[in-house]
């Protein structure tokens, strides 16, 4: 489809106007009393088109769009997973689509408790004591949990703590988020099983150390066979276990990660929990804290008192040790409630079968490409892997290329050249919510691009050739991006 015929609709005298002259109050008032005369336009140079030129457009341009309604989305550790409808449907209902957080709380008693009740859950599923909604994303609640556990160690007088170790197999986040605290990264290394290097970790505990930041299961999607250990290190140590819990959908009902040592902990809502993810958002990431780190977190959060007409919901501010706001207003209600009605439908069963199938999946599709794509580590996965194309480099074949032909055959490529620690990474994430036979053609896919890189590497490299536009000059596209239409 030419560039022309997508763009340049434009033609003299068109217009999507089937009235020309109405009668209705106020058609006669003179703008210009009404606006200063610096945002008056006389001519605005838009494209003339009829209303059906205008609505095949945008439906054309929809059609492009790969959403996870319409195909399989595996990149790893986003959780691009399927979401049931019924959790839109509730989130959708007019009693919490039409509140306002400014209104009294009385009037408001039923959205209050689906908070409250939501931090319950939270804490249940994770093992702690204490739960904030207030985070709008993962990274956001990192950030929260992080100033807690700085506030904690202030508040005890152990200003010196001002390290956070980070694993190299964490998310790329939590170095950012630490350094965003104030606070000194210091890295350690993986072992050969892909857990963190036990006598590395030792050698770098002190008495200046604040946390240790740790991705579980990490970004090559493996379970930390030490963790137990590695907790017990630090705390040791007098520092504190923070858990990224981005990668939650492999754990749920199987393990609390409050009973693996941490002590604070983030959950992605719009990952785990029946929010579509992507597009820039909503997000929501909830913090999970033990009970010494309680007192220091976000402002408000939801309380519960008993009255003699039963139990009323207010907003909490009376938390002399806490951090403060983290945002404006409460949190991203929208998607609590949608959290809300995915944990309710599937009850404590169901969240275990969904990390059941999303694990079984993750190793089926492993097992399937692991002879022709070399395995980063060897052994079991979690709810991802990482594999490595580094096979096909000697025909000038890239993993960038194996993506990009992945688009030709339907499918969206997984997450690449991350983690970082392996070359030529391919981390992919099928989820729970993908059939067998989706995850046998997404495997026969991969399996002939690299044969095809073999005996054709220029098609390869030149892919994709199915789509509207062919591959991109990225850089270029990143940094002088063209987001508006222009007349030619």
């Amino acid at each position: 489809m030419t560039e022309k015929l997508i763009f340049e609709l434009s033609s003299p005298g068109r217009n999507t106007r089937y009235v020309d002259d109405v009668d209705v109050p106020g058609k006669d008032i003179d703008i210009s009393k009404l606006l200063p005369a610096g945002v008056i336009r006389e001519d605005l140079d838009l494209p003339e088109v009829t209303e059906r030129e205008l609505v095949q457009h945008f439906t054309r341009l929809s059609r492009f769009n790969y959403s996870v309604d319409g195909g399989f989305y595996p990149l790893g550790s986003c959780t691009m997973k399927y979401n049931p409808k019924i959790d839109e449907d509730v989130g959708s209902l007019e009693g919490f689509t039409r509140i306002h957080p400014l209104q009294p709380e009385e009037t408001v008693q039923g959205a209050l408790r689906i908070m409250y009740e939501l931090q319950g859950f939270l804490a249940e599923i994770s093992g702690l004591s204490a739960v904030t909604l207030q985070p709008a994303a993962g990274a956001h609640g990192e950030l929260s949990g992080m100033l807690v556990i700085r506030a904690y160690h202030r508040q005890r007088g152990d200003d010196d703590r001002r390290i956070v170790l980070v694993p190299d197999s964490a998310h790329g986040t939590n170095p950012a988020t630490s350094a965003m605290c104030g606070l000194q990264v210091v890295n350690v290394r993986s072992n050969e099983r892909g857990g963190v290097d036990v006598e590395a970790l030792r050698s770098l505990v002190s008495e200046k150390v604040a946390a240790l930041m740790l991705t579980i299961p990490n970004t090559l999607g493996l379970f930390d066979e030490n963790i137990l250990e590695v907790s017990s290190i630090v705390h040791q140590a007098g520092a504190l276990v923070y858990c990224d819990g981005a990668n939650m959908n492999a754990m749920l009902g199987q393990v609390k990660l409050g009973d693996l040592g941490c002590d604070a902990m983030h959950f992605n809502l719009h990952k785990t929990f029946g929010t579509p993810h992507g597009g820039g958002g909503p997000g929501s990431g909830p913090v999970a804290v033990r009970e010494n780190l309680a007192p220091f977190l976000p402002v408000p959060v939801v309380a519960r008192k008993s009255t003699g007409d039963g139990d009323t919901f207010f907003l909490d501010y009376d938390r002399p040790l806490s951090i403060g706001r983290v945002r404006s207003f409460y949190g991203n209600f929208g998607v609590m409630v949608r959290a809300y009605a995915y944990i309710r439908s599937l009850g404590p069963d169901g969240l275990r079968h969904v990390s059941e199938n999303a694990v079984l999946n993750a190793n089926y599709l492993m097992h399937l490409l692991k002879g022709t794509y070399e395995l980063a580590y060897d052994r079991p996965c979690m709810h991802e892997f990482v594999l490595t194309g580094k096979h096909l480099k000697d025909e000038g074949v890239r993993t960038l290329d194996i993506a990009k032909r992945l688009i030709d055959y339907g499918f969206h490529p997984p997450t690449i050249y991350f983690p970082l620690i392996v070359e030529e990474a391919m981390m992919i994430e099928p989820t729970e919510t993908e059939t067998r036979q989706t995850l046998d053609a997404f495997a026969r896919a991969l399996l002939d691009i690299s044969s095809e890189a073999v005996a054709e590497p220029q098609m390869i490299k030149e892919a994709p050739h199915t789509t509207p536009v062919g591959r991109l000059d990225e850089a270029t596209a990143a940094r002088h991006p063209i987001l508006r239409w222009k007349r030619e």
